[in-house]
């Protein structure tokens, strides 16, 4: 039972950044239905992404299709949608048509760069829309171009967490006011708000423009990644001074060589040392000197590695769900329970118990499976 157990979310299917805010919500406890289109996603288990939801599959062209996701409208919190500004309106399902179903129905837009602006109608991913940001700019090495961080900044930080925070905002407004609104999250102005720290460190002067010469963006000797003997990774953070100096006496290194640790100038010589002093050990030795210190360190683990980790087997950050190892959901409460409901289903695999739930009655479902606007999968 999560803290969003009672609301009801309906979600346009669509891929990446949307199915993930389906799937926050959805870990929270919401009651999140997803409106698939019919003949699409056949499922085994493993898309993590659409986790704990029921589908319908519905022929959103279709005047019968429409007003079924109108009906479902009537009874929802929410609903949100990632297509290009205005497809939803064409579709005859856009705020004006939802709402007017339901006046305290909080509609969800999600899209790159907004509902409006010049660019509100080109083509985008992830990568462009972090570059518009700033984001992209301030991260790779220093000679090198800009390194694309996955695409965690855009489509997920940025995009599915702020959309999931927008709608539970909307939700929890119109509970006061008794009226919805429209929540325009787009992932330019998410990313942006991702970047606050480092306008602050812009504007105060902290922050050289070039990359990888700051603190966090690996121009650091002790804010980085260290290459191992076996040729694997650990990462050390150990900003500020009694952290640095342990981590200068667990290193071995000869402390009156790295005194100077704001220093600018010196960091390429201090992070050439440590080059070295990492490299004469494997990771699991130097797991051995360091992890759980103040040093502020951990291996850099693989996909593969990190279910098997001591840390997260305790805290159960990973779990084997259904035969799928996948990321637990996050965060925790101390009261309410969170936890994985079902695994991600197949297009329309739950269409007829969607519709029955709605207050359709057997014939009206019958209809709707017979002309098409409808299907179920068995």
């Amino acid at each position: 039972m999560g803290p969003l157990t009672g609301i009801k979310i309906i979600e346009l299917a669509g891929i990446g950044p949307g199915p993930f805010c389906g799937m926050m919500l959805s870990d929270m406890g919401a009651e999140v239905i997803r409106i698939d289109r019919p003949g699409g996603r056949v499922t085994n288990n493993q898309d993590i992404l659409a986790r704990g939801r029921k589908s319908i599959a519905v022929d959103l062209k279709s005047d019968s299709g429409k007003e079924v996701v109108l009906r479902l409208c009537e009874s929802a919190d929410a609903l949100f949608e990632g297509f290009r500004p205005g497809v939803t309106e064409r579709l005859g399902l856009g705020p004006e048509d939802c709402m007017a179903r339901n006046k305290k129905l909080v509609y969800g837009r999600m899209t790159g760069w907004g509902q409006d602006g010049p660019m509100a109608d080109a083509a985008g991913h992830d990568i462009n829309y972090i570059s518009l940001s700033g984001v992209l700019h301030s991260i790779g090495p220093k000679e090198g171009k800009p390194v694309p961080p996955l695409n965690l900044v855009g489509d997920f930080g940025g995009g599915g967490m702020l959309l999931a925070f927008g709608l539970v905002c909307g939700i929890i407004e119109a509970s006061r006011s008794g009226q919805g609104q429209v929540v325009d999250s787009a992932m330019v102005d998410g990313s942006a708000a991702l970047m606050a720290m480092f306008f602050t460190m812009q504007s105060t002067g902290m922050l050289n423009e070039s990359r990888a010469s700051n603190l966090l963006d690996g121009g650091a000797h002790f804010y980085g990644t260290y290459e191992t003997k076996d040729g694997k990774y650990v990462s050390i953070g150990s900003i500020e001074p009694q952290f640095y100096a342990l981590l200068i006496e667990k290193s071995g290194v000869d402390a009156s060589e790295f005194s100077a640790q704001m220093d600018q100038s010196r960091w390429p010589e201090y992070e050439d040392k440590l080059t070295a002093v990492f490299k004469s050990k494997t990771r699991d030795e130097w797991c051995e000197i360091m992890e759980g210190t103040d040093v502020c360190f951990a291996p850099v683990l693989s996909l593969n590695e990190v279910a098997e980790h001591p840390h997260n087997k305790h805290r159960q950050t990973f779990q084997d769900f259904e035969g799928v190892v996948q990321p637990a959901p996050a965060p925790r409460f101390s009261r309410t329970t969170v936890g994985l409901s079902h695994p991600s289903r197949s297009a329309g695999e739950d269409s007829e118990q969607v519709l029955a739930d709605a207050g359709f009655d057997q014939n009206e479902i019958e209809s709707l499976l017979a002309s098409g606007a409808v299907t179920q999968i068995n």
